[in-house]
Parts: structure tokens; C-alpha cells; sequence
């Protein structure tokens, strides 16, 4: 690609990096970022004119001068460049995104000193050493033997956890290792790119008889070097004494000295304990719901092998969790579930009290059962046991509010930059205060890296991103584009959790779309499609009375209403109070009874320990006939007041 036709000479820096002109390369302390040339290009078009607003055209004609390229491109471009600064776009620290407009650099920039100068005195930190970053991958299951299958992630996940106690190394989630792999393979060089590793841990299991050899690497991510090597033989049934030598090993050659010694509860002791463990993860993390019952057999079994598998109990409480979750878009949730998903985390606490990913797994459940307050305390708790696991910053996020939670998704990000669902929970705090443009920017580069992943199979799909774009673009009267967000997200299927629920949104957002632009029939359609999915579900049914009530059909409106009475009445039995209050201010609204509707939403806003509660209100197409009146903009300003 060429260079844009006037390139500044120099060096320019920011925060710990230094973009340097003459060798055409931006540094963070003394590593080089790895960036193609084009972002490069944008920087330095960006980091020249600090603290002004550049227009997309600007851009276009810098970086594309007689291409003709789609917004797409400039997207895409910004988005790598903020993965590569670390930068969050729901609370940048160098690129702002002005929505529909441009882009501006905002942190302070120093031009004209020396990279090796700049370095030192903005950052003297960052010229210490760092430790390595690593990645181990799925171990190859030379041997070809299917009984063993599940030990190609159980060995790399056990070395992962392993040598993440032994060393002062930080160790790449596991779940990143396994995503980037499916997105390049498995390549040094590319996932050095991918993940930024420093190290690739490799290896080979291969079983002869009751015995079982398993071999390991650690490979020069840059170079292909082999920097250790580990082999340990011995029995099937000492598996555990086997991949313990192996991390030693490992360590001795990359490391400090190791501190190794497997803890029973943590672990277990039994083989087939361990076996049926993994394999009931492994289903767990497709998300897939026809392999979530069989996840809880696996765990179960677990458990009935060895009950105090403190592991097995958080894998029990997630599995019964998803099952819990899957009627979600129903009115009559299973509770009971919920309540045993939570007694199964609260077991593995008992059997291990510093066990991290319980506390992260217990708050995500409490805030389902609506207990953020405790939920956070959870999360907190987690982060405070491994503050380098990006999931526990997000259990923090999940159960936090307004700037907290955008801190740490902020930190979500950084550790994990292909998290896009981490996207969609930031714009819910932008959404709630108010600020759409915000909103809108924060979705549209979560929606680039959900759909750079569409056709993978990962282990936390986003789904939700369009339809939630749609909402917001359909708020600020763009009927055409919102209908065309709604698509892409009903595109996506109904094969994975989640995947129907939002494809029943969608199909409301499409006839919210065409009631706006005075298509009633096709918006009566679009409901009922949603209503096949799930027949009683209250808000497609208020859409349905809308849609056939601007068509004349007084009476089908009339009784589509009454049916949505009857589903708000349902939830409110199954316990879901606060989507049956929503729910409520919508049919009033829809239905002239503006005075009732306010009170709804007062009442929303008053639940104490729900402090997200009520946060589409300002987007919400159901409550448009509030708009512009003096008690509606009330509960608007309250609603963005808790968001802070």
C-alpha cells in the first residue's frame, strides 16, 4: 500500500509509545507494535493534528487518494489501530470517535525528540524488562486415540493454570489462545500477531498401553526457536505427577524457579473425575443449548466421583445457569435452577474460599437473581485473587454501573480486544445517560469484531450488537439503516444461546422500523414473526396491537393487547418484576394511558439493588407517544443521573 505523499519527519509521543517517521514504526518502550503500514499512515495523520476533529473525507483522501473505498475500510482501520494502542472507544485515551463525522486525537503528544528521549521521560517504567507474554496451545494427539481426545484441552489448560502459579510470566487466556487459532491457525508468526506472544507453548500426547508420554515446547514466537523442551513418561493414572514434571521442566529453562504442587481441590486426584470434567467444558463453551444438558452430565459425574472437585461444582453452577437462561425470552423462568446454580458456586467456595473463578462465576449468577450489591462484592473478590483474567473484569462490569463498569470494561478490553459483547456493555451506560453518538460509535466497533467472527465458533459469541445498533440509529430517525442492522443481526441464526432471543428482537426492531415509516402491514408481519419464536412475549404483542391499530383493525388490536396484559401478568408470577414493569409502560404508553406509563417507569427506576434497570428507556420505540413531555424527560434525567 503507498504511503500518504507528505509524511512528517520525526518522532511523535504519547502516552508510552513513540511513533518514529524515519524508521516507520511505532514503539511502546522498546517493543516494536507490529502494524501494517496503512495504520501507520492513519496515526501519524491523526497524532500531527492532536485535539482536531478529522473528517472521514480527510481521511479517505490521506489514506486512499483515487481509491474509492466503503466506510467499512476506515472502520476496520481505526478499530486495529485502537487494538494496538489499547484503546477503549467508550472511554478513549487517544482516538475519539464524533460519530458520523470524523475521528480526534486526544491525548497530548510531543513532537520533534528522539524515540529513545521521549520513552525515557514520558514512561520510565516501561524500560524495565517485561515479562514474557505466553500462549499455550491445544497439545496434538499424536496416537490418533479418540478415548483421549479430551486431553488435548485438558493438558493445555492445565499447563495454562499451571504455569501461570509458577512463574511471574503472563499467561494468554485460554480462551483467546483457542479463538485466534480458529481465526489463523496455528502458525507462530500469525498468532504472535493475533495475541502478541512472546512464547507459543507447544506440544504432543501419545499413549502406548496404560502408558502415556507427553511432550512440550517452548517456541521464539518471533523466530521459531526452541527456547526449552519437556518430556515426562509414566502411567495413564499419573497424568497429573506427568504434566507437574512437564511445567517444571518448563520452568527451569523460561522462568523463575517453579512453586508447582498440585492442590487437590482445586484438581482432583481421579482420572475419570478429570475426564468427564473437560468434556463437559468443552460443551459447556460452544454455548451451544443442545449440548448444555449433556455438559451437566459431565460435570455431575464429576462430582459423583469425587465431591469435593471444587472446579466441578463451578462447572455444575454455569451449566444449570445456561439452562436457567435459555427461557429467558419467556414469561415462567425455572428459578429453582437459578437457586441450584447458585448452591453449586456456593459449594465450591466452601471447598476452596480462594478459588477466583467461583467468586467470578457467583456474581454473574447474583446479578441474574437480581442481588447486584453482593455480585459485585463477588466480582470484586475475583479480581483481587487474578487481576490479569480478563473474564473477572467483566463479572466486575456485569454487576457494576456507570463509570465503574466502563472501567472495567476498559480493562476487558485490553486483555481481551475480540470480546465484542464487552461493546454492547458499554453502550448500555451511554444509552442510559442519554448520549446516543456515543452509543452508536462504541456499537459500531463491537460489530466489526462480531462479524469478523461470524463464521467461527466461539467460545463467547456476541450476539445483540446490530439489533441494539438499530434501536439507537432508529431513535435518531434513520428507519432505512436501522431496518438494515436489524437484518444483519437476525442473520446471524438461532443455533447458539442467545441466538433466538435476539432474532426475536430483531424481528420486533424491523416492525418498530416499518410502524415509523408507515408500512403497518409489513410491521404487523415482523411481529408475528417474532411471535412464533415465543408466542407470549409482551412487547412483540403491544407491537402487534400498534401495528394492526394504525391499520383500522380495532378489534384484532384490541385483542392483541389483551394478550400482552395476560403475558405482563405472566411475568410477573414467574418472578421477572422488573421486565413485567417495562412491559407495562409500554402498553400504556401504546394505548393512551400516558399518566399510568410514567408511573411504571418511576417505579422501575426506584428498585435499589438493579441499578441498570430501565436503561433502553431511551431508545424504546413502545414509549415514543411520551416523548417531549415534562414527566417523561423527568425520568430521562434520572435515568442518566444513575448511569454516572
Amino acid at each position: 500500500m503507498p504511503r500518504m505523499q507528505t509524511t512528517p519527519s520525526g518522532a511523535y509521543s504519547f502516552g508510552p509509545f513513540v511513533l518514529d517517521t524515519g524508521s516507520y514504526r511505532l514503539m511502546r518502550g522498546d517493543t516494536v507494535v507490529q502494524v501494517s503500514p496503512k495504520i501507520i499512515d492513519l496515526l501519524l495523520y491523526l497524532v500531527v493534528r492532536p485535539s482536531i476533529l478529522v473528517t472521514k473525507d480527510e481521511l479517505f483522501n490521506a489514506l486512499w487518494p483515487d481509491v474509492a473505498v466503503t466506510d467499512n475500510a476506515l472502520t476496520q482501520a481505526v478499530s486495529e489501530l485502537r487494538q494496538a494502542l489499547g484503546d477503549d472507544p467508550s472511554n478513549p485515551k487517544y482516538v475519539q470517535t464524533v460519530a458520523r463525522r470524523g475521528y480526534r486525537f486526544v491525548a497530548a503528544v510531543v513532537s520533534g525528540a528522539s524515540p529513545t528521549a521521549s520513552r525515557t521521560d514520558l514512561q520510565p517504567a516501561e524500560s524495565t524488562a517485561r515479562a514474557p507474554v505466553v500462549g499455550v496451545l491445544d497439545f496434538a494427539n499424536v496416537s490418533n486415540d479418540a478415548s483421549l481426545a479430551w486431553l488435548s484441552s485438558g493438558i493445555a489448560e492445565t499447563l495454562t493454570n499451571d504455569l501461570r502459579s509458577a512463574l511471574q510470566l503472563r499467561i494468554i487466556d485460554r480462551t483467546r489462545v483457542v479463538e485466534a487459532v480458529r481465526r489463523v491457525g496455528t502458525d507462530h508468526d500469525a498468532l504472535r500477531r493475533e495475541l502478541h506472544i512472546d512464547l507459543a507453548i507447544v506440544g504432543s500426547f501419545q499413549r502406548a498401553g496404560d502408558r502415556l508420554r507427553i511432550t512440550a515446547r517452548a517456541v521464539d514466537a518471533t523466530t521459531g526457536e526452541a527456547l526449552a523442551d519437556s518430556k515426562a513418561d509414566g502411567l495413564l493414572d499419573h497424568v497429573f505427577d506427568l504434566q507437574d514434571r512437564v511445567v517444571a521442566q518448563l520452568a527451569e529453562t523460561i522462568g523463575t524457579s517453579p512453586t508447582v504442587s498440585r492442590r487437590p481441590h482445586r484438581e482432583t486426584s481421579s482420572l475419570e473425575a478429570y475426564q468427564a470434567f473437560t468434556e463437559g467444558r468443552l460443551k459447556l463453551e460452544t454455548l451451544e443449548p443442545k449440548k448444555v444438558a449433556a455438559a451437566v452430565e459431565g460435570f455431575e459425574r464429576a462430582i459423583q466421583l469425587d465431591p469435593h472437585y471444587a472446579a466441578a461444582h463451578v462447572g455444575l453452577g454455569n451449566a444449570r445457569f445456561w439452562q436457567y437462561e435459555m427461557s429467558r425470552a419467556g414469561n415462567q423462568t425455572d428459578a429453582a435452577l437459578l437457586a441450584r446454580a447458585i448452591d453449586h458456586v456456593r459449594r465450591a467456595i466452601e471447598l476452596e474460599r480462594d478459588l477466583a473463578e467461583a467468586h467470578a462465576t457467583l456474581a454473574f449468577l447474583l446479578v441474574s437473581a437480581g442481588r447486584a450489591t453482593e455480585a459485585l462484592a463477588s466480582a470484586r473478590r475475583a479480581v483481587a485473587l487474578e487481576p490479569g483474567q480478563w473474564a473477572h473484569h467483566f463479572r466486575v462490569a456485569h454487576a457494576a454501573w456507570g463509570d465503574e463498569r466502563l472501567r472495567a470494561l476498559a480493562r476487558v478490553t485490553d486483555l481481551y480486544p475480540d470480546f465484542p459483547f464487552a461493546h454492547f456493555e458499554a453502550a448500555m451506560v451511554h444509552i442510559a445517560r442519554g448520549a446516543l453518538d456515543r452509543a452508536e460509535s462504541v456499537l459500531r466497533e463491537g460489530t466489526i469484531v462480531q462479524d469478523r467472527q461470524a463464521d467461527l465458533r466461539q467460545r463467547y459469541p456476541a450476539r445483540g450488537l446490530h439489533w441494539l445498533l438499530g434501536l439507537v440509529r432508529l431513535a435518531q430517525e434513520d428507519v432505512k439503516e436501522a431496518e438494515a442492522e436489524f437484518s444483519k443481526e437476525r442473520a446471524f441464526g438461532t443455533e447458539q444461546l442467545y441466538g433466538a432471543e435476539f432474532v426475536m428482537n430483531a424481528c420486533d426492531g424491523t416492525g418498530f422500523a416499518r410502524l415509523r415509516a408507515g408500512d403497518h402491514h409489513g410491521a404487523a408481519s415482523a411481529f408475528e414473526e417474532a411471535l412464533k419464536a415465543f408466542p407470549d412475549h409482551a412487547r412483540s404483542l403491544v407491537g402487534l396491537g400498534a401495528a394492526l391499530r394504525a391499520s383500522g383493525k380495532a378489534k384484532p388490536a384490541d385483542a392483541a393487547f389483551a394478550r400482552a396484559a395476560a403475558a405482563i401478568d405472566a411475568l410477573r408470577r414467574g418472578g421477572r418484576s422488573t421486565e413485567a414493569t417495562l412491559a407495562h409502560a409500554f402498553l400504556h404508553a401504546t394505548t393512551g394511558a400516558a399518566d399510568d406509563s410514567i408511573r411504571c417507569l418511576k417505579s422501575l427506576l426506584e428498585k435499589s439493588d438493579r441499578p441498570f434497570s430501565g436503561w433502553t428507556i431511551p431508545i424504546e420505540p413502545l414509549l415514543d407517544p411520551l416523548r417531549g413531555s415534562r414527566p417523561f424527560q423527568d425520568i430521562l434525567d434520572a435515568l442518566s443521573a444513575r448511569a454516572r
